[in-house]
């Protein structure tokens, strides 16, 4: 029987943190220089408020899902990004997205996008748009693919994928949305929905160009 691995632990007071100091990349992994790209283009776009010791980042074998955030409570234990799936770096955001969004919520297995009033007008735009759920989904995926947490990981990396100014993770957008991947939106169609992502880290003071301009 295999023990639950246990959650990130916790020290000091929270402060203002570079994503790199609260991720702990897979150094050894084929997967590494993808994961690092990933990240180091979500570190342009904002900053994170916490407490938490580095978070690990696990690649997987599993063909069942691309990734997941694993979480205990207020507390995350990993993410995990499959390298079974050619999305390494989507699936990767996705799942960071999800932390990002656990992390900001006020009570333990909540998500601020659910009810946070930072995320007030990214929930009114991400209405607006039509669902990308796939046809032959179940009625219990279709309802968690267009949860707002869903909804969130999604646009959350896509707009990191957008904002990057990486020709390799610009190409790997383009591409998705040229196959009509359903995890991300046509570029028309997002853009709006992209302006309200960046917005929701400037209204918390965690968006970088915000604060170097000020």
């Amino acid at each position: 029987m295999h023990s639950s691995p246990p959650s990130v632990l916790r020290s000091g007071e929270q402060r203002l943190r570079a994503l790199p100091e609260i991720l702990r990349l897979p150094r050894r992994s084929p997967l590494h220089p993808q994961l690092a790209r990933a990240l180091t283009a979500a570190a342009r776009l904002h900053d994170l408020r916490t407490d938490l010791q580095p978070v690990p980042v696990r690649p997987t074998a599993t063909t069942r899902q691309s990734g997941c955030y694993r979480l205990r409570e207020a507390d995350p234990i990993d993410l995990r990004v499959s390298r079974r799936y050619d999305r390494v770096p989507l699936s990767f955001l996705h799942e960071l997205g999800h932390l990002i969004d656990h992390q900001l919520a006020p009570e333990p297995r909540r998500f601020a996008s659910s009810g946070h009033l930072a995320f007030k007008a990214w929930r009114a735009a991400v209405r607006r748009l039509p669902s990308r759920v796939p046809e032959r989904a179940g009625r219990s995926h279709r309802r968690y693919f267009d949860s707002r947490k869903e909804l969130w990981a999604r646009s959350y990396a896509q707009t990191v994928l957008l904002r990057s100014g990486d020709p390799v993770l610009q190409e790997h957008l383009d591409a998705l949305q040229r196959a009509d991947d359903p995890f991300v939106w046509p570029e028309r169609e997002f853009e709006p929905l992209s302006l309200e992502v960046e917005a929701v880290f400037d209204l918390l003071g965690l968006r970088l160009a915000v604060r170097v301009a000020a």
